[in-house]
């Protein structure tokens, strides 16, 4: 599935409608407050590996999982103004995320020294200001000048990122729903792989959300969340097949995406984080066999049949086929009775991971 370019993007249903690269508003100069990048999508359709392509760009500074958007904002606080005092603990807990990371137990205070040099004495200060203050703060010191955040769960917050920042770009990748399931029924097993930063609560966590009709309504929630800003020129999406089968073509017309140039090492990434092999740091590039792989096995053919039947009408204009499937009819009927059991189990070891409960849940569940 070869990247479109400018001149044939509407040729292909999948990018129909897509804007070409370079088309939007011009994007403000390197290191200007507004110049922000995003990195959104449902989760394990490619992110994390995305993320780890723009963190080779010598102007591109990836910042991982701040989980800002729904965890410590919510679309009501857009126009509240914080408290100095509010504003630096907000500070302070974006930057224990960003360097200790999202699973590491927050110990509060730890860079409040920072986060006080950073809130200037400025009124009013709202929480979306004290985010770009802490992206552009860990940008410039990493010696980059342009902040690319990666939550995947961003994807349900385009509009709002959109209306805070002006100039964003938001870069969404989709992944075939299959190989998404699969991921997801691995992902906690990758405490094993490599993924030592993973607790034991975490992993349990993980295992407790996967359920194939979870999974698969949550891939269609993403996708349709996306789908409202096909023709938005700031948004551009991209497919993780294109990126695993025709690896340079597409970072290229991403970097032309993100207004800089090109760098052969954003294709030298190192193999970690996948949920079907050991991490192994010492190997870089990109690895063709992992496109489709929930074709060699791993998910039964309930599952199978479970995917393509609730994901189907977003499969089919992507053009991800659907293959003939003959699930057992025991298998079929435990997955639908274990469902209701499931998805509340799964609410309740995630409250903890929500401001706006209610909100959240409309969000993700809705599509």
């Amino acid at each position: 599935m070869p990247p479109t370019p400018a001149d044939t993007r509407a040729s292909d249903p999948r990018m129909a409608n897509q804007p070409a690269p370079g088309s939007s508003l011009p994007l403000p100069p390197p290191g200007h407050p507004d110049r922000l990048t995003f990195i959104v999508g449902n989760s394990r359709s490619g992110t994390t590996m995305m993320m780890r392509i723009i963190n080779n760009h010598p102007q591109l500074h990836a910042l991982s999982e701040l989980h800002f958007f729904e965890q410590l904002w919510s679309p009501a606080d857009q126009n509240k103004a914080l408290t100095r005092e509010a504003a630096e603990k907000l500070a302070d807990r974006l930057l224990h995320v960003s360097r200790e990371g999202y699973l590491t137990r927050y110990q509060p205070g730890k860079y409040m020294q920072e986060a006080r040099e950073l809130i200037t004495a400025e009124n009013p200060t709202f929480g979306q200001d004290v985010f770009r203050a802490v992206a552009f703060l860990e940008t410039r010191q990493a010696g980059k000048l342009i902040p690319c955040e990666k939550t995947p769960q961003n994807v349900f917050y385009i509009r709002e990122i959109l209306a805070l920042y002006p100039h964003a770009r938001i870069l969404n990748m989709v992944r075939d729903p299959r190989g998404v399931l699969l991921s997801q029924k691995r992902k906690w097993k990758r405490r094993k792989m490599g993924a030592h930063f993973i607790t034991w609560r975490e992993a349990t966590r993980l295992r407790i959300n996967y359920h194939p009709i979870t999974i698969s309504r949550l891939w269609n929630s993403s996708i349709g969340a996306s789908l409202q800003f096909l023709q938005h020129p700031q948004v551009m999406t991209v497919h993780f097949e294109d990126i695993i089968e025709n690896s340079e073509a597409t970072i290229r017309t991403i970097c032309q995406f993100f207004g800089v140039e090109f760098h052969p090492l954003m294709l030298d990434v190192p193999h970690l984080g996948s949920s079907n092999e050991v991490d192994d740091p010492t190997q870089t590039g990109i690895k063709k066999e992992r496109a489709g792989n929930w074709r060699k096995g791993g998910l039964n053919d309930a599952e199978v049949w479970f995917c393509q039947r609730i994901t189907g009408k977003y499969m089919d204009p992507m053009e991800y086929p659907r293959v003939s499937v003959s699930p057992n009819p025991v298998a079929v009927a435990g997955y639908y009775l274990s469902f209701p059991f499931k998805i509340a189990l799964a609410i309740l070891v995630n409250l903890g991971r929500m401001k706006n409960i209610v909100d959240t849940i409309k969000r993700r569940m809705v599509g």
